[in-house]
């Protein structure tokens, strides 16, 4: 038997897969227009592209670093609840819904990237993550 809470973690990794490809698609052309050899590059990361590179460009490589970031919580506090048995219903729903908030906060960050709107998107999914914690806690400390 599998927990229902699996689901949305395997898709927040598809979307993050995404993202990547999406911001491969954009950045990699964006480089070559503005001069960017990587042959040449040695020891620069990817913040150095921030000079050099369109915003609109850069917001999906800071998008995709940011699915790096909060939603190694999510997994962890994912994979908590799954092995406690706790992972159907109210949490999976959580879950999803954690997911569909950073994927249109993806959607927005990539495109139109107003942050007062990318903010409630964060603090919504950032809200979610805070109750999957709390079950998992009390799954695990009841």
């Amino acid at each position: 038997m599998h927990s229902e809470i699996l689901k949305p973690m395997v898709a927040l990794v598809a979307w993050t897969l995404v993202m990547l490809l999406w911001m491969l698609v954009t950045r990699l052309p964006a480089m070559r227009a503005s001069g960017v050899d990587l042959n040449t590059l040695v020891g620069t990361k990817a913040a150095d592209a921030d000079g050099r590179l369109p915003s609109k460009v850069q917001w999906k490589a800071h998008n995709h670093n940011h699915l790096m970031e909060q939603p190694t919580l999510f997994y962890a506090v994912c994979t908590v609840i799954a092995v406690s048995g706790t992972g159907n219903g109210v949490n999976a729903w959580i879950a999803w819904a954690y997911v569909a908030l950073r994927v249109a906060h993806s959607v927005w960050q990539a495109t139109i990237n107003k942050v007062s709107v990318r903010f409630v998107l964060f603090l919504g999914a950032s809200i979610a993550l805070v109750a999957l914690t709390l079950h998992a806690a009390m799954a695990v400390f009841a």
